[in-house]
Protein backbone atom coordinates (compact mmCIF):
# COMPACT_ATOMS: atom_id res chain seq x y z
CA UNK A 1 0.00 0.00 0.00
CA UNK A 2 1.39 3.48 -0.64
CA UNK A 3 1.96 5.82 1.61
CA UNK A 4 -0.13 9.05 1.27
CA UNK A 5 0.84 11.58 4.18
CA UNK A 6 -2.65 13.18 5.59
CA UNK A 7 -1.52 17.22 5.09
CA UNK A 8 -1.32 16.67 1.36
CA UNK A 9 -3.23 17.26 -1.77
CA UNK A 10 -3.35 14.87 -4.23
CA UNK A 11 -4.55 14.91 -8.45
CA UNK A 12 -5.51 11.97 -10.46
CA UNK A 13 -2.44 12.34 -12.06
CA UNK A 14 -0.77 11.58 -8.87
CA UNK A 15 0.99 14.53 -8.20
CA UNK A 16 1.17 15.68 -4.60
CA UNK A 17 0.73 19.56 -3.42
CA UNK A 18 2.10 20.78 -0.30
CA UNK A 19 1.04 24.18 1.04
CA UNK A 20 3.97 26.40 2.57
CA UNK A 21 3.75 28.93 5.82
CA UNK A 22 4.32 31.68 3.09
CA UNK A 23 1.27 30.63 1.31
CA UNK A 24 3.51 28.92 -1.80
CA UNK A 25 2.73 25.41 -3.22
CA UNK A 26 5.14 22.65 -3.09
CA UNK A 27 4.43 19.92 -5.72
CA UNK A 28 5.87 16.67 -6.40
CA UNK A 29 4.83 13.14 -7.24
CA UNK A 30 3.29 10.19 -4.76
CA UNK A 31 4.48 7.36 -3.54
CA UNK A 32 2.23 5.64 -5.90
CA UNK A 33 3.40 7.08 -8.46
CA UNK A 34 7.49 6.94 -8.18
CA UNK A 35 6.72 2.72 -7.50
CA UNK A 36 4.87 2.86 -10.71
CA UNK A 37 7.62 4.52 -12.80
CA UNK A 38 10.73 2.43 -10.80
CA UNK A 39 13.98 3.79 -10.36
CA UNK A 40 14.49 7.04 -11.82
CA UNK A 41 17.44 8.00 -13.78
CA UNK A 42 16.53 11.62 -14.88
CA UNK A 43 14.31 14.56 -13.74
CA UNK A 44 13.64 17.68 -15.74
CA UNK A 45 12.41 20.80 -13.39
CA UNK A 46 10.55 23.55 -14.95
CA UNK A 47 12.37 26.73 -15.14
CA UNK A 48 12.08 29.69 -13.12
CA UNK A 49 9.75 32.02 -13.42
CA UNK A 50 7.79 29.87 -15.80
CA UNK A 51 4.25 30.32 -15.70
CA UNK A 52 2.18 27.87 -15.51
CA UNK A 53 -1.73 26.78 -16.31
CA UNK A 54 -3.71 23.52 -14.42
CA UNK A 55 -2.54 20.66 -16.82
CA UNK A 56 0.47 22.54 -18.09
CA UNK A 57 3.55 20.02 -17.98
CA UNK A 58 5.17 20.92 -15.40
CA UNK A 59 8.15 18.50 -15.38
CA UNK A 60 9.37 15.13 -16.89
CA UNK A 61 10.93 12.53 -14.92
CA UNK A 62 12.78 9.19 -16.79
CA UNK A 63 12.98 5.95 -14.64
CA UNK A 64 14.77 2.33 -16.21
CA UNK A 65 11.11 2.01 -17.27
CA UNK A 66 9.31 5.13 -18.97
CA UNK A 67 9.63 8.97 -19.34
CA UNK A 68 6.38 10.42 -17.76
CA UNK A 69 5.06 14.34 -17.64
CA UNK A 70 4.40 15.92 -14.09
CA UNK A 71 1.56 18.78 -14.44
CA UNK A 72 0.63 21.40 -12.63
CA UNK A 73 -2.37 20.82 -10.32
CA UNK A 74 -2.47 24.53 -10.66
CA UNK A 75 -1.90 28.09 -12.27
CA UNK A 76 0.93 29.95 -11.15
CA UNK A 77 4.41 30.61 -11.00
CA UNK A 78 7.58 28.83 -10.63
CA UNK A 79 9.62 30.34 -7.48
CA UNK A 80 11.82 27.40 -6.68
CA UNK A 81 12.96 23.95 -8.16
CA UNK A 82 14.52 21.36 -6.79
CA UNK A 83 17.84 21.68 -8.33
CA UNK A 84 19.55 18.09 -6.32
CA UNK A 85 17.26 15.97 -8.32
CA UNK A 86 19.80 16.81 -11.22
CA UNK A 87 22.44 14.73 -9.16
CA UNK A 88 20.29 12.75 -7.59
CA UNK A 89 16.83 11.97 -9.12
CA UNK A 90 16.53 8.96 -7.12
CA UNK A 91 15.16 11.06 -3.90
CA UNK A 92 11.98 10.89 -5.78
CA UNK A 93 12.25 7.25 -4.87
CA UNK A 94 13.93 7.39 -1.71
CA UNK A 95 12.06 10.36 0.11
CA UNK A 96 8.98 11.42 -2.70
CA UNK A 97 7.00 14.06 0.21
CA UNK A 98 10.26 15.35 1.25
CA UNK A 99 13.94 15.68 -0.29
CA UNK A 100 12.40 14.45 -3.64
CA UNK A 101 9.99 17.71 -3.89
CA UNK A 102 10.10 18.76 -7.77
CA UNK A 103 9.09 22.76 -7.48
CA UNK A 104 7.59 25.21 -5.57
CA UNK A 105 4.96 27.80 -7.49
CA UNK A 106 3.19 30.89 -6.24
CA UNK A 107 -0.42 30.01 -6.80
CA UNK A 108 -2.71 32.74 -9.40
CA UNK A 109 -5.56 31.23 -6.99
CA UNK A 110 -5.58 29.86 -3.80
CA UNK A 111 -9.06 28.17 -4.18
CA UNK A 112 -7.74 26.18 -7.26
CA UNK A 113 -6.53 23.55 -4.35
CA UNK A 114 -9.63 23.15 -2.68
CA UNK A 115 -10.46 20.94 -5.72
CA UNK A 116 -7.63 19.14 -5.48
CA UNK A 117 -8.34 15.43 -3.48
CA UNK A 118 -7.44 15.41 0.50
CA UNK A 119 -5.67 11.95 1.77
CA UNK A 120 -8.99 10.02 1.88
CA UNK A 121 -10.41 11.03 -1.28
CA UNK A 122 -7.19 9.77 -2.89
CA UNK A 123 -6.49 7.10 -0.86
CA UNK A 124 -10.03 5.57 -2.40
CA UNK A 125 -8.96 6.96 -5.45
CA UNK A 126 -6.16 4.19 -5.43
CA UNK A 127 -8.12 1.66 -4.19
CA UNK A 128 -10.71 2.08 -7.27
CA UNK A 129 -7.88 1.89 -9.61
CA UNK A 130 -6.64 -1.52 -8.02
CA UNK A 131 -9.80 -2.59 -8.50
CA UNK A 132 -9.83 -1.66 -12.27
Amino acid sequence: MSNVPGDLRYTKDHEWVRIEDDGSLVVGITDHAQEALGDLVFVEVPELDQSLSVGDGLAVVESVKAASDVYAPFSGTVTAVNDALADQPELINSEPYEEGWIARLQPDNRDDIEALMDANAYDQYLIELEDG
